[in-house]
């Protein structure tokens, strides 16, 4: 049971921040510039996008063991399309002027690599409550740097916070709006900077280093260094020789001498 637990946990946690979807996964960057103008904006299509997420991670994780998979992305696209549906009808009726401020990019859900990403390799493959946490998180960790690109936006671009003005921003004597920064030019600026702040935050909280991939004895001309200089440049010349097809020099002389006694 504490296993399970940690489980869910660790699925909803990681799309928060360790596997953000748009600062670390770097995925649905369209939508993340082209309605964030505000926060109002970006967090209403950051919810609607969790919504599609959480119920088709439910619906497909149901349904993972009857889908053909021959026709399993068809599938896939007709579960979220039907959401999709479903939630702009609710928009249309309850919140019509956020259904007009994000226009095209609500139906544009149906084909988000994000959903679709999910659906495919976690959804189709793991139990219902564990793609539910997974969606979860990661609609939550989608609608938290919407929410933020557009806020950020908003403050600096327009002086006010979900439509009321800041007292501070826009009067004859305090500071007046970047115009830029409501421009897609300002957007990506923000975008770069939460990334940055994303990637500083990860290295903190996880620990994160590069990999070890290379070594000079295999990889001549890495980075890594051999304390023993001698034994270091031997082994790249034979490695060297290897690569360039070329055969060493210690088994030359050796086939040569075998020769000379034959």
């Amino acid at each position: 049971m504490a296993e399970k637990k940690n489980t869910l946990r660790l699925e909803f946690s990681k799309g928060i921040l360790k596997d953000n979807p748009l600062l670390v996964l770097l995925l649905g960057t369209c939508p993340a510039l082209a309605v964030t103008t505000t926060a109002w904006n970006g967090l209403g299509m950051g919810l609607a996008a969790t919504f599609v997420l959480v119920m088709s991670n439910l619906v497909i994780s149901l349904l993972r063991n009857i889908i053909p998979d021959r026709v399993r992305i068809p599938s896939y696209i007709t579960i979220i399309a039907s959401l999709v549906t479903i939630l702009q009808l609710f928009l249309q009726a309850y919140l019509p002027d956020l259904n007009n401020s994000l226009g095209i990019f609500i139906p544009l859900i149906t084909v988000n690599c994000i959903i679709l990403g999910r659906a495919e390799a976690f959804a189709s493959k793991r139990p219902v409550l564990v793609s539910i946490a997974d969606g979860l998180g990661m609609g939550i960790g989608f609608a938290v740097a919407l929410f933020l690109i557009g806020s950020i936006r908003e403050i600096l671009g327009s002086g006010s916070f979900f439509g009321y003005p800041l007292s501070f921003i826009g009067g004859d004597n305090t500071l007046q709006p970047i115009l830029i920064f409501a421009l897609p030019p300002g957007g990506f600026a923000i975008y770069g900077l939460l990334i940055a702040i994303s990637e500083k935050l990860s290295n903190y909280f996880y620990a994160r280093k590069p990999a070890i991939t290379m070594d000079l004895k295999n990889y001549p001309g890495s980075i890594l260094e051999h304390h023993d200089s001698e034994a270091s440049a031997e082994d790249t010349i034979i490695a060297a020789g290897q690569l360039d097809g070329a055969v060493p020099v210690e088994h030359s002389k050796k086939e040569n001498a075998e020769s000379e006694e034959d």
